[in-house]
């Protein structure tokens, strides 16, 4: 194992298993503990604040716990028509979703904060990815949303799985911001924080 790597703990505050299994790409040991955020918006509270607060929320809870440790937190919201999208949580909910968004374009937000304490160490940072959907048919969609499952995910898709099939198009700066973390940029926060990457 990377050398620097051992010099602090690398914490992930986060419940998302999406967001463990793209971390555990960088090849650094870490832990995991869920965060103690309300992620309730803050009336008319725009979707680049509200998502850039919640990361570092989530960050900061953790971090009072292991002021040692270097701690990331993220969040992630969808934007369409200047209006934040949620998790459908149910099957009609991600029906309905779907229908709304068929060849039309979302905006999802992803941030990161990358905070240690003890270092005196912040990075904020926020990614945006436009994603265009193709025109989708109502039996394409419920098949989908079947193979899928996609009810914890805001936009009721998953671009890493099936639901790259209902996209024409999506840009970014980074290919995993879309999955809940985005990789290139934390890896040059966790250099500045002093860890090997790669």
């Amino acid at each position: 194992m990377q050398q620097q790597s051992h010099k602090r703990n690398l914490i992930l505050a986060s419940s998302s298993p999406y967001r463990k299994i793209l971390l555990e790409r960088l090849g650094i040991p870490f832990q995991v503990y869920a965060p103690d955020a309300d992620e309730t918006p803050i009336n008319d509270e725009e979707a680049t604040r509200l998502v850039a607060r919640l990361a570092a929320t989530k960050a900061g809870s953790v971090a009072l716990q292991f002021p040692g440790a270097v701690t990331i937190g993220s969040d992630q919201v969808a934007t369409f028509d200047d209006e934040i999208i949620g998790k459908p949580l149910t099957t009609a909910a991600a029906v309905r979703q779907l229908q709304l968004l068929s060849g039309r374009t979302v905006h999802f937000l992803t941030a990161v904060s990358v905070l240690c304490k003890d270092m005196g160490f912040e990075e904020n940072f926020t990614v945006m990815t436009e994603v265009s959907f193709r025109e989708l048919s109502t039996p394409e969609i419920q098949r989908y949303i079947e193979m899928d499952q996609p009810l914890d995910c805001a936009g009721s898709f998953k671009s890493e799985a099936a639901g790259i099939g209902l996209l024409t198009e999506m840009k970014s700066a980074d290919p995993t911001a879309i999955v809940g973390l985005p990789l290139i940029d934390l890896s040059k926060s966790l250099r500045s924080a002093g860890f090997e990457v790669p």
